[in-house]
């Protein structure tokens, strides 16, 4: 297939609309089911990058959730303990622990489920039967692999009547290196950014705790991959083999660091007792199961569990969530790693990390005020690496 007609661009009145390879080549895809769209396909491309790199870095079947050209998350195949399988609203799902890529979407789509509804999914490894039934239930856009088996494929193509977008990518394409795009009719070209991200980039640790684990050192480089595909600035939280806080596209770093703290915190919260209890009614949709835990758990534009309220999502008012009793438990957690695409200018990020419970952190460095950032991990006993390498994407 040399080129692909998009029914539009970004937007509707954006036609016509169109992907192809300028070099004249054919197309390293081929859409197996569906018709997906302009930022479908942006979607796709990026995630298949982020993907393909975390099982090339970690040895990992890997797998994201993509919504509007960034990660919600993304996550390596490792089993999910209890308490996250139910808080991931997938400890129904039979043959789980036999599928680490089912485990790796698992942990990508039940990381902020809000973000991820109507996602695009990216896997490193042929899609399985477990993952697809997991995907089958889930609202999503469309899938992105370098394969599907027959009984895989089959459960995926009778989603959203028969019309749901499947794509199959040549896992041994490899793109020109350099890259072209057009904005106002001018064409911008740079070298494509090729930066390996692996162990050996968190090499330079420049706090007095230089003590990085294995698993620590996993999700550092977790985070960094994700920052890599996501739209700067940006910060992301990585605990357990997965991304669990991505901030991305903010103007102020402490903002991606504020906002993807509260996701974190969020899926952190999500699997307390408190909330893995609440009373719902059966009736009660998944994702509406979603907005309400938010709600409860960040105290949104509706107070769920007030008179009137709570009696449309719960079979009894349920206990609120205090504040106290939220801060008293995130002050329990520790371990967290933290990535950011460019160095942190001041030490308020440091501190706000401290609150989500971040013990490592990478950052390119390079800042006037670095002294003052490395004396504030030091003052917690971080570990903190500078990587001398910026990511950001646009």
């Amino acid at each position: 297939m040399k080129e692909f007609e998009l029914k539009y661009g970004c937007n509707p009145n954006q036609k016509p609309a169109r992907i192809y390879m300028e070099n004249g080549n054919d197309l390293p895809i081929e859409i197996l089911s569906g018709r997906p769209g302009y930022i479908n396909f942006l979607d796709a491309f990026n995630s298949w990058q982020l993907v393909k790199e975390l099982k090339e870095a970690t040895g990992l079947c890997a797998a994201t959730s993509f919504k509007h050209v960034s990660p919600t998350s993304a996550a390596v195949g490792i089993k999910l303990p209890e308490k996250l399988k139910r808080a991931c609203f997938v400890d129904d799902i039979d043959g789980l622990d036999d599928s680490p890529l089912a485990c790796a979407y698992a942990r990508a789509r039940g990381t902020y489920r809000m973000c991820s509804f109507g996602d695009w999914i990216a896997l490193s490894d042929v899609c399985d039967e477990v993952t697809a039934k997991l995907i089958k239930r889930e609202i999503s856009d469309g899938v992105i692999a370098p394969g599907y088996t027959p009984e895989a494929l089959e459960i995926l193509k009778t989603k959203r009547n028969g019309n749901y977008n499947i794509v199959k990518i040549d896992p041994s394409y490899v793109p020109e290196e350099k890259e072209r795009k057009q904005v106002f009719g001018i064409t911008f070209e740079q070298g494509r950014n090729n930066f390996t991200i692996n162990k050996d980039l968190l090499g330079n640790i420049v706090t007095e705790n230089k003590n990085l684990p294995d698993d620590a050192a996993r999700d550092l480089i977790i985070s960094l991959i994700t920052l890599k595909y996501t739209q700067s600035n940006s910060v992301c939280y990585a605990y357990g083999g997965q991304a669990i806080g991505v901030g991305a596209g903010q103007q102020s770093r402490i903002h991606c660091t504020r906002l993807a703290g509260t996701k974190a915190d969020t899926w952190h919260l999500r699997q307390s007792d408190k909330v893995l209890n609440l009373p719902f009614l059966p009736t009660l949709s998944r994702p509406d199961r979603d907005n309400v835990i938010d709600g409860y758990i960040n105290k949104n534009e509706e107070d769920v569990c007030a008179d009137g309220n709570w009696q449309k999502y719960f079979t009894r008012q349920p206990e609120r969530f205090e504040a106290e009793e939220m801060r008293a438990y995130l002050d329990t957690i520790s371990g967290v790693s933290l990535g950011s695409d460019a160095f942190f200018p001041f030490d308020d990020n440091i501190e706000r990390a401290k609150r989500s419970g971040v013990s490592y952190i990478a950052e390119p460095g390079g800042s006037i005020r670095d002294d003052i950032v490395i004396k504030c991990c030091d003052k917690y006993g971080m570990v903190m690496a500078f990587t001398k390498m910026r990511l950001f994407h646009h």
